[in-house]
């Protein structure tokens, strides 16, 4: 069974009532989106889950972050988390369907980690199967969701497997939005990349720029790129 719980530098993610748990790509996504000059001021979590992406954009950031989440287990935990960490005072948890949410002014910035799974077999367990796959929330509405909620100047980040990426960008392009970053993610240098995080806004770049990261060498270790990345945020994690 997945560890009850997840503990970083800064915070504790308990995640035994929440469906989706800590994952690498999840953090990776966290803390390469921080690092982003777009990621700025007001942001919206969409699908926080456990809320591990706004703890970790709090604690590099004075941002004011609202996280919206459907199930209401979940969004409980997600509370919990967040009010034993050091960013509560700047995380809302909002329960419910974002699909219907509408906030009293738009967004700077939005990250989201949706069920992407569309294509695959769902799960026979039926709240993993509403946090893994699209069954809920399309990617399609998805995107709307993200134009009815940003500002015209926002971006936003999402976290993609590999095989999704390009109908993913051909749908946020038919909704005005540019790819202006993507990060090429592999397990080691010898596999097929697994995922994706990209950034996108309503300015077009003059070209997007493409970065890519292994997780691990060849050798086991963890890459340097990797380390550099999730130094602030792992327990015995240093560059």
């Amino acid at each position: 069974m997945p560890n009850p719980y997840f503990r970083f530098k800064q915070f504790v993610v308990e995640q035994d009532r929440s469906a989706m748990k800590v994952c690498t790509d999840s953090c990776i996504l966290g803390a390469w989106t921080v690092l982003q000059p777009e990621c700025a001021k007001t942001i919206l979590d969409i699908g926080t889950g456990t809320g591990l992406l706004a703890l970790m954009l709090a604690q590099k950031s004075e941002r004011l972050i609202d996280a919206i989440e459907s199930d209401p287990e979940s969004a409980g935990q997600a509370r919990e988390n967040i009010r034993q960490s050091p960013g509560a005072g700047r995380i809302r948890v909002l329960e419910g369907d974002v699909r219907h949410y509408s906030a009293d002014a738009r967004y700077d910035f939005i990250i989201t980690n949706p069920p992407f799974f569309e294509s695959d077999l769902p799960s026979p367990e039926h709240k993993k199967n509403k946090a893994k796959h699209s069954v809920n929330l399309t990617l399609d509405q998805l995107v709307s969701v993200i134009g009815k909620n940003l500002k015209p100047d926002g971006a936003f980040s999402i976290l993609l497997p590999a095989h999704r990426t390009n109908y993913f960008e051909g749908l946020a392009t038919a909704n005005g939005f540019f790819l202006r970053k993507k990060l090429t993610i592999r397990q080691t240098p010898i596999h097929a990349p697994f995922r994706s995080i990209c950034l996108f806004g309503y300015q077009k770049p003059s070209e997007p720029l493409l970065e890519e990261m292994n997780i691990k060498e060849k050798d086991g270790n963890y890459s340097r790129e990797f380390v550099g990345i999730m130094s602030d945020y792992y327990l015995n994690l240093e560059v």
